[in-house]
């Protein structure tokens, strides 16, 4: 079967089969519509392409096979035959599709609710930002923690903390637009007279006792150091924080953020920030290996904003898109009924018919 035949045979298939064909091929694959699933399938079986074939014909004949015998002579009711339980059906494994179904899906009203801004109350520091904040006194910390959780707390406090102590402080992230909006947000907090951007085009009070900068800018403020030049004052640094710093593994940029923390000073301690960090606890152990200084690991896993997931058909039909107001980790399979009707309604409209 050539690669056309083969696109061409999965385009005629519904979305639900090819999503059964995915399964232990292609990661997160119920989050694919129907032409990028098929693009997914053929890239990840090119090393094994007769093993897709085979697969996609056993769940297209699989209904074929299923088909009832002839029915027996009825027998009455009092006469039946009951399920053993040491029949072969009795131990038939459960489909994952049977469970989760008992409780009605949710409504799209009560899937909004809660959505907004919520009202004013005062603020208490979670514990693992408390850690954070002790642990820094004494170590490098890397805070691994999800989005929203608070991050910027433990980076603000540490800030004011070293200020105080008439330290310099660096905060870097990988951006210039973010570099700009913390420079917005810092200069509110700490005062325009304190805070000093270095990017790629614009530099501005460079000698503040709080710089922003882009990761690269930093990078080579301490090649240029190391070279004998002080373009900033590196001898009273006392804390760099490094934003979004899961970029350490980015494959092109990823070697400025560990060359960043190779050559940074070793009076300064570091706090790396992320909420995507795989290994976090890789990271604090090499840290702690190429610095005098041990690194600690404070990590937090439980979502303060917890996340929901709907789907915008484009006839602007909205609808959760699983039975249940949060995601269900681990059981795609629970997709919200209209949901369902949605994706069929598209699948029909972009259809290979309806696409010639």
């Amino acid at each position: 079967m050539t690669t056309y035949e083969l696109e061409q045979l999965l385009l005629q298939q519904p979305v639900s089969l090819l999503h059964r064909l995915a399964r232990g091929r292609i990661s997160r694959h119920f989050r694919s519509g129907k032409r990028k699933l098929i693009d997914l399938l053929l890239h990840a079986s090119e090393q094994n392409r007769p093993g897709l074939e085979s697969d996609l014909i056993a769940l297209i004949e699989e209904p074929t096979r299923r088909q009832p015998a002839a029915p027996a002579e009825k027998l009455p009711q009092a006469q039946a035959h009951p399920r053993t339980v040491g029949s072969p059906a009795a131990h038939r494994p459960h489909r994952i599709e049977d469970h989760g179904h008992h409780e009605p899906p949710v409504s799209l009203h009560d899937w909004l609710s809660g959505i907004g801004v919520p009202p004013p109350q005062p603020f208490v520091p979670d514990a693992w930002q408390v850690d954070a904040l002790a642990q820094l006194a004494e170590t490098d910390v890397v805070v691994s923690v999800p989005t929203g959780s608070g991050k910027t707390y433990v980076a603000i406090e540490a800030t004011a903390r070293a200020m105080r102590e008439n330290r310099t402080v660096i905060y870097t992230s990988p951006l210039k637009a973010l570099s700009n909006t913390k420079f917005t947000e810092f200069s509110r907090l700490f005062g325009p007279d304190q805070v000093g951007i270095l990017t790629g085009d614009r530099r501005e009070n460079a000698q503040a006792a709080l710089l922003i900068m882009t990761t690269e800018i930093l990078r080579n403020l301490l090649y240029d150091a190391a070279g004998g030049e002080i373009d900033v004052r590196l001898d009273t640094l006392g804390l760099v924080i490094m934003d979004e710093s899961q970029y350490l593994a980015d494959p092109e940029r990823g070697v400025v953020w560990e060359e960043t923390l190779i050559f940074c000073p070793s009076q300064a301690r570091l706090l790396l920030l992320s909420a995507s960090i795989g290994n976090p606890q890789d990271i604090a152990d090499w840290l702690t290996a190429i610095r005098p200084t041990p690194c600690s690991l404070i990590r937090h896993t439980k979502r303060s904003v917890p996340l929901r997931a709907g789907y915008l058909h484009p006839n602007e039909k909205l609808t959760p898109l699983f039975r249940t107001a949060g995601i269900p980790y681990g059981q795609p399979h629970l997709l919200h009924p209209e949901a369902k009707r949605l994706f069929a309604e598209y699948e029909e409209e972009t259809g290979p018919s309806r696409s010639r």
